[in-house]
């Protein structure tokens, strides 16, 4: 029961923090210092990914309507979307470069996933996003995901291959991307939402077929945290999704930027205290 009550809190925050460009890295190794679960090593790198897959079937539910590619006609006929078929299309180029950091994900896990890069990429971003703001960068000249061009998608998907390393924030890297290529704030985050879909199912398949792989099985206790995670995440989404959204019609992203480099700096605490101990 002690583990199905850390899965809801992991669930909680995965379905926050994968959303807001805030790290969801960063709040893992925080609370991995508080909480740990009686499951193997293996099994933990493994649900710290996979957990997003309840997050993500989030995007499919609150967005179906404008990502399912086939409609019926006047005459009930089943016909293909056109214009949504554009937009998977620019989602594929944009999902190209983060796809290629699969191959070197068990290095990226060994060198990077610490306390000290994660806080780096945490206050560095952060800094960004003040900057961007504050220095007037945001120059809003695409209003609709269906404004985004094939090259645009295509350096937007540039930016997301820099979250492979921890603490960049997948949400937050495209953001930044986007808000330089002249996307409004409330149309890049619409488009980072519809990139998670397949970076984070071919993420997530790429660990669980690697856990399998290397000869591990599931216990019951493993698949109910996982199954209770995913659950929680999902449903936490929801709610997520929708605040971002309707934040970013109204407000900028300098309140990510301050909360980013505050949590940095409560990374590099805790690292200097787990040296200490």
């Amino acid at each position: 029961m002690l583990d199905i009550l850390k899965a809801i809190i992991y669930g909680v925050i995965e379905g926050i923090t994968e959303w807001l460009p805030v790290s969801s890295t960063g709040h893992m190794i925080l609370a991995e210092q508080v909480m740990h679960f009686s499951f193997s090593d293996a099994f933990m790198e493994m649900f710290r990914v996979v957990i997003q897959l309840g997050a993500i079937l989030a995007v499919v539910v609150i967005f179906w309507n404008k990502l399912w590619p086939f409609a019926r006609n006047r005459k009930g006929k089943v016909v293909a979307v056109v214009p949504i078929w554009r937009l998977w299309a620019k989602i594929v180029v944009a999902s190209i470069p983060a796809a290629t950091c699969l191959l070197i994900d068990d290095w990226i896990d060994e060198h990077f996933y610490n306390f000290y890069t994660v806080a780096c990429m945490l206050i560095v971003y952060g800094v960004l996003f003040l900057i961007i703001e504050n220095r007037g960068l945001v120059q809003p000249k695409l209003q609709n995901v269906s404004q985004i061009t094939y090259r645009d998608a295509l350096i937007i998907g540039l930016w997301q291959m820099l979250a492979v390393i921890p603490g960049t924030s997948r949400s937050g890297a495209t953001i930044v991307g986007g808000l330089l290529l002249g996307l409004s704030r409330a149309c890049v985050a619409e488009f980072t939402f519809y990139l998670a879909i397949p970076a984070m199912v071919g993420a997530s398949g790429f660990k669980l077929l690697k856990f399998m792989l290397a000869g591990n099985a599931i216990t019951g206790a493993e698949m109910g945290a996982l199954a209770v995670g995913c659950v929680v995440a999902f449903a936490v989404s929801m709610f997520a999704i929708r605040f971002l959204m309707n934040f970013v019609k109204r407000h900028n992203f300098k309140a990510f930027g301050y909360y980013r480099i505050v949590l940095g700096i409560v990374v590099l605490l805790a690292a200097a205290a787990t040296a200490l101990a």
